[in-house]
């Protein structure tokens, strides 16, 4: 079967949502949910800003209380605010405060040394406002009860009848990668499938398991996501994110001349870049960094997948390991060393070189060369350059491949804010790049199939003399955990099955929701400024620039509260 056959079927085949679709993410009765009212963790952070499905549920419950849905406003608008272009940034700060601070409020009331940490102080004041009273009252309210369904519906079990299975995608360490469908939702991902045996027999149960929870754990745009954990009789299924523009070996080698253009070079670091810093928030070094492991969304992004070899690193240690892709191995994990996320940003060094120059700094495509000589090369050469690269390219790449990892850009103390700073990035507005507002170079061709012909995928072959016993079970049950909460959530917004079931099932206010709240006199944003204060005063004294001329905002002491 061709590819171009395959892509006719598999297109007539995508249905969207099964007809049952309604019966399958039927709500339960708000009573079914008492024991999960009493062992959910009621953290404001938690069921009210970081779980989507929370988010829009608390939203709609502040929306009917005056003073707190003014609140949101302000949030609103100060996310607004930190993805706004640069020469426009100040202006909108200055309006958000003007608009939700101005006029008989006396704006401001903080101690902070600009806009930015102004804004930010009082976003955090709003908060953990929002975090008491009225999330106190929230958790009263049908709001909170029609949470408590969804999430009832979020940890039913999940079995391979849950999907729709299509074709293979490629092969993974321990099994095939397969593309499926959600049959509730018509969502698409890519199921990778770990064989049992396969595992058992290379002793491989920590490593999956060490995947399984990192994947579960950071939720980036520049990482895939894991959505869904299942098991069949011989296989455990991770389901992830799936990404049908290819991986970036297949873009720089096999689509016309090796290598990029610079600016698409630049771009995928940039998001590189955004996509390492998430993981090392969450400490985590990735140490597998080359272009097969990055690939492409449907839009053009890219993510990093295949998180085999990353490690979370515990706070105030190092870790070694001598593990990784010959010609991608840094000169510190090559030698046996002690590192925390030096080997990363090499990986970023080394990735950036190839997309310009069509192939690894130290190793050529396709080169046959033995281990020890490309070692040899890491440890004593220097990479080369070619006219593909300009000043800034060639500069930022020997600065990430800098031999000694304490030298080395993005190890040097301020981590990933290093390399966002280099000049090479000039023209990336990080804030707009990590919320997806900018338009990626190259847009994947969404009638092409950026992999392999289904026939020119390797088959595994039968493992043999391996047994599976209820030894294993312990492992399965904890690889097996079901739904991932804020992926999960984010599919039933996104494939409108959310909107679409609160608005056939009727959210009945309670007791609480239906009694009349007494107006406060003086609103919240009257009571947050202390007796005596600076402040961004853009109200009393006219800023320019809000109002229409180019000026600094003054700062201006205030002895007494005013009336």
């Amino acid at each position: 079967e061709t590819t171009q056959n395959f892509l006719r079927k598999w297109i007539s085949k995508k249905s969207g949502r099964s007809r049952k679709w309604r019966e399958m993410l039927r709500l339960p009765p708000v009573s079914q949910c008492s024991e999960l009212r009493q062992s959910i963790e009621k953290d404001y952070s938690s069921l009210c800003d970081k779980q989507p499905i929370g988010r829009l549920l608390f939203r709609q419950f502040c929306d009917t209380k005056g003073d707190l849905k003014r609140r949101i406003e302000f949030l609103d608008a100060v996310a607004e605010y930190e993805v706004a272009a640069d020469e426009d940034q100040r202006h909108c700060g200055l309006l958000v405060l003007d608009t939700f601070f101005g006029g008989k409020s006396c704006l401001h009331f903080v101690l902070q040394p600009d806009l930015h940490s102004c804004i930010k102080f009082l976003s955090r004041i709003v908060h953990d406002h929002l975090s008491e009273e009225a999330f106190e009252e929230y958790q009263g309210s049908a709001y909170f009860s029609r949470f408590l369904q969804w999430k009832w519906l979020e940890r039913q079990p999940v079995t391979k009848s849950t999907f729709r299975h299509y074709r293979v995608l490629g092969k993974g360490g321990f099994g095939e990668v397969c593309a499926c469908q959600v049959r509730a939702t018509g969502k698409m991902y890519a199921c990778k499938k770990l064989e049992k045996k396969r595992i058992k027999r290379r002793k491989g149960e920590a490593m999956a398991l060490n995947e399984k929870r990192i994947l579960e754990k950071v939720h980036s745009r520049f990482v895939v996501s894991l959505c869904y954990t299942y098991q069949t009789k011989k296989s455990l299924c991770l389901v992830l994110t799936i990404m049908n523009g290819g991986d970036l070996k297949f873009h720089i080698h096999n689509l016309g001349d090796p290598g990029f253009e610079e600016q698409r070079a630049i771009f995928y670091a940039a998001e590189l870049c955004c996509g390492l810093e998430d993981l090392q928030r969450e400490r985590i070094v990735y140490r597998d960094l080359k272009p097969e492991n990055i690939l492409l969304d449907d839009y053009g992004h890219i993510r990093i997948s295949d998180l085999g070899l990353a490690l979370e690193i515990p706070e105030g240690a190092k870790i070694s390991g001598r593990v990784g892709t010959l010609g991608y191995m840094a000169p510190e994990v090559i030698n046996s060393e002690s590192y925390t996320f030096s080997p990363d940003w090499w990986g970023l060094g080394c990735l950036i070189y190839e997309m310009i120059e069509g192939h690894s700094p130290f190793k050529k495509y396709k080169e046959k060369v033995k281990r020890e000589e490309v070692e040899r090369r890491v440890n004593k050469e220097t990479e080369q350059y070619s006219e593909k690269f300009s000043e800034d390219a060639r500069s930022i790449c020997s600065m990430l491949l800098t031999k000694d990892p304490a030298q080395r850009l993005g190890c040097r103390g301020e981590g990933a804010a290093e390399v966002k700073g280099h000049p090479v990035f000039r023209d990336i507005n990080f804030r707009q790049l990590e919320a997806h507002m900018l338009d990626p170079p190259f847009h994947p061709d969404p009638q092409a199939v950026y992999c392999k012909d289904i026939l020119d995928i390797e088959q595994f072959s039968a493992v043999r003399g391996i047994q599976l016993d209820s030894t294993d079970s312990c492992f399965y049950s904890e690889f097996v955990t079901g739904c991932v909460s804020i992926p999960w959530q984010n599919e039933m917004i996104e494939s409108e099955c959310f909107k679409d079931i609160n608005e056939t099932v009727v959210l009945v206010p309670d007791e609480k929701m239906s009694q009349q709240v007494p107006r406060q006199k003086r609103g919240f944003f009257h009571r947050v400024r202390p007796p005596c204060c600076y402040c961004f005063n853009v109200h009393s004294e006219r800023d320019p620039a809000v109002h229409g001329n180019a000026s600094h905002t003054r700062l201006v002491k205030h002895s007494e509260e005013p009336a």
